[in-house]
């Protein structure tokens, strides 16, 4: 475990011997493929090889399942390597676990699926395989290196699929955005879809299938980790809070640096992740330790996702409700 020294403004997790000690002894090790309850799973790291430890889960036990997986990229996942393939290749490498991460979730219930433009062709095939395919959300990363002789590649995609076309949960209400107002329209000299607030003029929009309003963890930000390709917060809150009812459970089969876990605690849900690396799930253990003392999510205040560039409002939108006895992050 390395101890890295930050700046005193770089807020990126650290975690220092002692605590990895303490923290690693919270994991769940699964090395052989024993059939495990969910009551052995629930609210735990599991700390092993995702296609094995799948075969030890049970049947129709999650309300929502997120994957991540590695994207069909060459990439050094702390010092554990993938590498790139072609189409066919890839859409085998998703096969070899997919059927089973699908077996484990209720028939209520929903997956996201997430890669970039380079593997998405890949992940509809495999998704029509096994579900219902609702949709596919693009999202916008402000981050990315430019690029000279191509499109800078900045979106990246997350299919959505159920597996019961007629018979799932989805909470449109929760994820509704509240943005700013720039040409306020009135009709018989009242506002019309929006509302004036001590904050501003905003009116709630319902969500699209293009999200414009996230930001990539950086350095100031007290969710960022060291992973290479750690997801927003607020994505993932999006994804909960739409697909996962109150006390439901959240099931990450590569969890990374824990966002998932993190994010589901935050938001009242159980979660169980999956992650190789035992660096990483110290990570996520270290992050669902810090819950406690702060459950916030950038960007989600008050029951509603604000678009960027409104942190002053949002700010004082917290104040507000600070005033009146009520914090709903």
């Amino acid at each position: 475990m390395s101890e890295k020294q930050r700046a005193p403004r770089n807020k990126t997790l650290t975690v220092n011997r002692k605590e990895a000690n303490v923290l690693s002894k919270r994991l769940l090790n699964v090395k052989k493929q024993e059939a495990l309850t969910i009551d052995e799973v629930l609210n735990k790291t599991i700390l092993g090889d995702t296609t094995k430890v799948l075969k030890a889960l049970p049947n129709d036990v999650f309300d929502l399942i997120v994957i991540d997986p590695p994207y069909n990229l060459d990439k050094d996942f702390n010092g554990m390597k993938f590498k790139s393939t072609d189409l066919a290749g890839y859409v085998d490498y998703l096969n070899s676990w997919f059927g089973e991460v699908v077996r484990t979730l209720k028939p209520t219930g929903s997956l996201y699926l997430c890669g970039d433009w380079k593997n998405t062709s890949a992940l509809h095939q495999v998704m029509e395989q096994h579900l219902v395919v609702k949709n596919r959300i693009t999202w916008q990363r402000e981050k990315g290196r430019g690029a000279k002789s191509n499109w800078k590649n900045s979106m990246e995609d997350i299919w959505y699929g159920v597996k019961d076309a007629k018979n799932y949960y989805f909470d449109v209400e929760a994820v509704k955005m509240k943005r700013k107002v720039l040409a306020p329209y009135k009709e018989n000299g009242k506002p019309k879809d929006w509302e004036a607030t001590k904050e501003g003029k905003f009116r709630l929009t319902f969500p699209s299938n293009f999200w414009d309003d996230l930001s990539v963890p950086y350095w100031s930000m007290a969710e960022n980790t060291d992973h290479p390709t750690q997801k927003p917060e607020k994505l993932v809150a999006k994804l909960i809070l739409a697909s996962c009812p109150q006390n439901g459970i959240v099931f990450d089969p590569f969890l990374g640096s824990g966002t998932t876990s993190v994010v589901a605690k935050k938001l009242g849900r159980n979660y169980v992740g999956i992650e190789l690396n035992k660096e990483y799930a110290i990570w996520t253990e270290k992050r669902l330790e810090l819950v406690d003392q702060d459950s916030a999510i950038q960007g989600y205040v008050n029951g509603v996702f604000w678009e960027r560039n409104t942190l002053a409002a949002q700010l004082k939108a917290m104040k507000n409700d600070t005033k009146k006895g009520a914090i709903n992050h």
